[in-house]
């Protein structure tokens, strides 16, 4: 089979598709490309005709060039009777190394996502398991671990720990530092207990002026600007702790969201009302210089507590009645109630309709009718605290 086959432009224009797919160099090397767009050189080699595949490392960080010479050394060890993958077996990678590697090559997570994942990894697996070597970590000891996070009632969260866990092993396996997963070994429907269904809270329209009014008694706290700011845009909570100052246009009135930072993986356009203005002039006079419109009180390289506007809402008396996300559903009905379009409403809230029809004229964005949509519900809401 003839070798050197792709080029550099080949494999920057690689796109994503429904299943994993590869492109092939020749010589047992090729391009993996999986369904979220993520990038991985391979070799595939066979030892004593045994197949085996090894992990050159992630593209663009590993260049064609550079796949080309590990695929050569590959080769040269192969010949001299060895295994390519022998002296990545015999280093012992602790599970700590393994993390940190692992999420810092995830190029295809928000940045809140990685800092989530990392942050549980490091409070409830690493005190145990960080300094470990990969290969002395089995089910028992990893089971332990997660059984007191389950214990403690974080049902839903200690699935998630389990599950980024478990893509650190299969990332070590790809590697040759671990042979095994023992994460993948658990079963979440069988080891973990399950919380109560809840769907976040909201008001329902008729108690949205007097929750307006007793937010106006708080002055101009910034969680009370960021819950009227949550309000008027329609946005996750996520979303808006993350904020950036670079990503707002204040001359055309528009916040672009990157795709890094939603939900579904796409831009996303939000209008910015005139009491939206408002909230962000009266920030910007208090950034202090960090990148975040809403930076966290003691440090300016992050952004406020997730539970900022949660805990503002639970001081106001309305604990298990109103979430941050609840505004999306609030808005969604006073916008339904009010004959705005189907279209304009989903696409203001980011959601992608399962026709193709609509999901085809959904790329014209409905700027301009969500643009009045926000301008009006931002005029409704203060209406309630007008003087």
């Amino acid at each position: 089979m003839p070798t050197n086959r792709l080029t550099d432009a080949q494999c920057r224009a690689a796109r994503a598709e429904n299943k994993p797919r590869k492109l092939f160099d020749g010589g047992g090397l090729h391009l993996w490309v999986s369904p979220k767009g993520a990038k991985v050189w391979r070799l595939a080699y066979r030892v004593q005709g045994k197949p085996k595949t090894m992990s050159l490392g992630p593209y663009p960080q590993v260049s064609l060039s550079e796949a080309r010479r590990k695929r050569a050394e590959a080769k040269a060890a192969l010949l001299a009777g060895g295994d390519p993958m022998a002296p990545r077996r015999a280093k012992k990678v602790t599970f700590r190394q393994a993390v940190v590697e692992y999420w810092s090559g995830r190029m295809d997570v928000s940045e809140s996502y990685r800092a989530n994942a990392l942050r549980g990894l490091e409070l409830h697996l690493m005190p145990a398991l960080g300094d470990l070597a990969l290969v002395e970590i089995d089910r028992d000891r990893l089971m332990a671990e997660l059984r007191r996070v389950d214990a403690a009632g974080h049902h839903v969260y200690v699935r998630k720990i389990r599950m980024w866990a478990s893509q650190v092993f299969e990332w070590a396996m790809e590697h040759g530092f671990a042979s095994v997963n023992p994460a993948a070994m658990i079963r979440p429907e069988k080891a973990f207990g399950r919380a109560p269904v809840q769907h976040m809270a909201a008001l329902e329209l008729r108690e949205v002026p007097e929750l307006m009014r007793r937010m106006a008694l708080e002055g101009d706290l910034n969680s009370v600007l960021a819950c009227r700011l949550l309000a008027y845009t329609w946005t996750r909570t996520s979303e808006l702790r993350f904020m950036e100052w670079s990503e707002i246009d204040e001359h055309a009135a528009i916040w672009i969201i990157p795709a890094g930072k939603m939900k579904r993986r796409r831009d996303h356009l939000v209008p910015l009302s005139m009491q939206a203005l408002a909230v962000l002039n009266k920030m910007r006079d208090r950034s202090r210089g960090s990148k975040y419109v809403f930076a966290a009180e003691n440090r300016l390289d992050r952004p406020m507590s997730e539970n900022a506007i949660l805990y503002l809402l639970y001081r106001l008396g309305y604990k298990g009645k109103m979430t941050g996300h609840g505004w999306r559903a609030v808005a969604s009905t006073w916008a339904n109630e009010r004959g705005y379009s189907a279209d304009a409403i989903e696409r203001q809230l980011a959601h992608v309709p399962g026709d193709a029809v609509r999901a085809a004229y959904n790329r014209a964005q409905y700027l301009d009718e969500r643009r009045r949509m926000l301008q009006d519900w931002a005029n409704w809401l203060d209406s309630f605290t007008a003087d």
